[in-house]
């Protein structure tokens, strides 16, 4: 099998437009986040959805013994929370000036998200350098507004044609 160069492999599926979304947890009574762009629904009846955080992320790590997450879908304003929650240290002050409250689960909902899918954890399987993490969808809501999407390493937004 050729072998694939990690560089050309992140370039050419940078040409894949992802949402933006900010996965949300407890740890004990501290909130953490993390900037994710793999996201998907997985199942309708049951109600599934799944993201992928990499193996060597602190913030997974430090949400998933509470076994329930937050998906906050984020819009075209909130690009700065898109970095803020993408920075591979976190000092803690992720949440500084960000209004959150909780639904179900107790993990965190931001404050302006286009959509948020509150989670509990159903199961985690390793895949390569990242995890799947299966949730079963606990409750949810969406508003108006226009996507934050990322494509070729930048921000923007979508132009319907």
């Amino acid at each position: 099998m050729p072998s694939i160069d990690p560089n050309e492999f992140r370039r050419v599926l940078g040409h894949f437009p992802t949402g933006v979304t900010v996965v949300t947890g407890m740890n004990g009574a501290e909130p953490v986040g993390l900037t994710i762009g793999s996201f998907t629904s997985v199942s309708l009846d049951p109600p599934l959805v799944g993201f992928l955080p990499g193996r060597t992320s602190s913030s997974w790590e430090a949400m998933a013994p509470a076994g329930s997450f937050c998906v906050n879908v984020l819009g075209a304003g909130q690009g700065d929370t898109c970095w803020t929650f993408a920075r591979s240290s976190d000092d803690g002050s992720r949440f500084d000036g960000l209004d959150w409250h909780t639904e179900a689960t107790g993990a965190p909902v931001i404050d302006g998200s286009l959509a948020w899918i509150d989670c509990e954890t159903e199961q985690v399987i390793e895949m390569g350098d990242h995890y799947f993490v299966l949730g079963a969808v606990k409750a949810l809501g969406g508003a108006d507004g226009d996507p934050l999407l990322f494509f070729r390493g930048g921000l923007g937004t979508f132009s319907p044609i």
